[in-house]
């Protein structure tokens, strides 16, 4: 009877882990919170404390048709402590937009980059940079616009003083270049461009930067069916002249593929949390024509010069960032989930 009891105990466990909140091991818990207004994927998220009050906030990107009509303008605030919601401002462009990504400094949230799909398929690549006041809940006029156009861009924050936007797509291909805001000056200057290869550009990548270096992991390369990338690249800033940046000679194959997908620090640690293992257009079909992409639904983190994987079946993959509380609380807005189904979830991360 003991092992009839064992077995029954290991089916329950697993129930529980299939269930709206699972453990992954190492300390990370994924939970539900909260429903959005309605379905949204490749989004610009970014977070703020506000009188001691959370808000996650969501800007542009697609519905649940995944057709280029659905991708859209329309931005959400949603308030974790008293469960609340507001709807924003549109952004204030032309056309909605998908694949730009999102940065708090201060008071302001800049938008930057991220591209329009037209009737015909063809897609244009944005400079636009829109700065949003957290504290009037209202757009300020846009920013200098960025001096190449860019879309599905590594975008990190330094010392809260300097946006880094690495890498991307630039209307037809990946650049290698990297461009720098100085939201006080309303200004741009060029940093140290990566390596010229497909082992450093890419599109649909994500990274971070901790104290000094700039992590970067996954993307697109180009070349037939635009592959995926498991690769990690890193990048050391010089503190005086953060547009010197020294790019390592050769990145760490993780020998895992991650694309579209989101990053973050927690406790000193970058880790690379959602995303699909194969690469795939905006309505979420792949590249390669294989039919409709799956989430990986891995969360990969980079310690001791190895990468490690903890997997977790609420994790969705095309996503354009993590909302950022502290250093063990993040949230995911939206995103694809499996069997292609865009998202409506508020998923809180916490590391223990």
């Amino acid at each position: 009877m003991k092992s009839i009891f064992s077995f029954i105990g290991l089916i329950a466990m697993l129930l529980i882990t299939c269930t709206k909140q699972t453990a992954i091991n190492g300390g990370i818990l994924v939970k539900q919170i909260a429903t959005a207004p309605e379905p949204v994927t490749n989004n610009a998220v970014s977070a703020a404390i506000i009188n001691n009050e959370t808000f996650i906030y969501s800007f542009g990107g697609l519905d649940q048709t995944k057709l280029f009509s659905g991708i859209h303008k329309r931005s959400y605030r949603y308030n974790s402590d008293k469960n609340t919601w507001l709807q924003l401002p549109n952004l204030p462009d032309t056309l909605g937009k998908i694949a730009s990504a999102a940065s708090l400094i201060k008071d302001t949230i800049y938008i930057i980059g991220g591209y329009h799909v037209f009737f015909d398929g063809h897609e244009i690549s944005s400079d636009k940079v829109h700065r949003f006041n957290i504290k009037t809940n209202q757009f300020l006029t846009d920013g200098a616009p960025i001096p190449i156009p860019i879309d599905d861009q590594v975008q990190a924050v330094w010392r809260d003083s300097l946006i880094f936007v690495i890498t991307g797509w630039s209307q037809k291909e990946n650049v290698p270049n990297v461009q720098i805001y100085n939201p006080y000056t309303n200004r741009w200057k060029i940093g140290t461009s990566v390596p010229n290869s497909n082992l450093y550009k890419a599109f649909g990548a994500n990274g971070l930067i901790l104290k000094d270096t700039i992590f970067y992991f996954g993307g697109a390369a180009m070349g037939a069916h635009y592959p995926a990338q498991a690769h990690l690249r890193k990048g050391f800033i010089n503190p005086k002249n953060p547009t010197e940046i020294t790019w390592t000679e050769m990145a760490l194959d993780t020998s895992f593929n991650s694309y579209r997908l989101a990053a973050t620090v927690v406790k000193n640690v970058p880790h690379f949390i959602g995303g699909s293992a194969v690469t795939y257009n905006y309505n979420g079909s792949s590249y390669d024509k294989t039919g409709g992409v799956h989430p990986h639904q891995t969360d990969f983190f980079y310690k001791n010069n190895k990468i490690y994987k903890n997997f977790n079946s609420l994790l969705p993959m095309d996503l354009r960032g993590l909302a950022s509380v502290n250093d063990s609380i993040k949230y995911i807005f939206g995103g694809i989930e499996n069997h292609q189904k865009v998202s409506t979830k508020i998923l809180k991360l916490t590391w223990k």
